[in-house]
């Protein structure tokens, strides 16, 4: 029991401060009772924090505040985790993280190839809403994201300077993944991809 203890902990430690995890994430450390131990007693010691039944985080602190909340994505990610599914940010999520809308979404809601559920964690509700394939498209990449923001807005709504804000921020990688999706895209979309990702497009010849 110790040794998985020290395992584990040292896995935590690891990764840093701010990171959100789930027993399963340690499963190659120890069997799922000897973990759930160990998690418990680092609660206890007050090492780490449970956020809800089987969420926990190891905090990032503020030195007037204390700990500080986690991140909607890192939870949504560690609860996908839990039952080895992926999400993907929707619809309105996915434009305000991108900087394309000003608009905050009042809920946090994820497309999954999981189950459909919700979980509530302190005051925020994580919603997972289980999706057909095709709405499914670089599911848990930023690649993802951009198709999820650009379906999102609309054909009416994606303009030049949205197309040069993510043609700015998004690395050679996640464009040329964009342009991987494109087959998959309703026909609007594909030329603001081209344009998106056009140097990527350049420089793969």
């Amino acid at each position: 029991m110790a040794k998985t203890t020290d395992r584990v902990w040292n896995r935590i430690k690891r990764r840093g401060r701010g990171w959100v995890f789930v027993p399963k994430d340690f499963l190659d450390l120890g069997s799922r009772g000897a973990v759930d131990q160990t998690l418990t007693r680092l609660v206890e010691a007050g090492r780490i924090r449970r956020l809800v039944r089987g969420l926990y985080d190891y905090p990032k602190q503020h030195s007037r505040y204390g700990d500080l909340s986690p991140s909607l994505e890192s939870m949504a990610q560690a609860l996908a985790r839990s039952t080895g599914s992926k999400v993907q940010v929707a619809g309105a999520h996915a434009a305000n993280m991108l900087g394309l809308s000003s608009q905050v979404p009042a809920k946090a809601v994820y497309i999954t190839d999981g189950p459909s559920r919700k979980v509530a964690v302190g005051n925020q509700m994580i919603t997972f809403k289980h999706a057909a394939p095709r709405s499914l498209s670089g599911l848990g990449t930023t690649a993802g994201s951009v198709y999820q923001a650009l379906r999102f807005l609309g054909r009416d709504g994606v303009m030049n300077d949205t197309i040069q804000s993510l043609r700015n921020t998004l690395s050679p990688h996640d464009k040329a993944r964009l342009l991987q999706l494109q087959p998959e895209m309703p026909a609007w979309m594909r030329p603001a991809v081209n344009r998106i990702a056009k140097d990527a497009r350049a420089g793969g010849g």
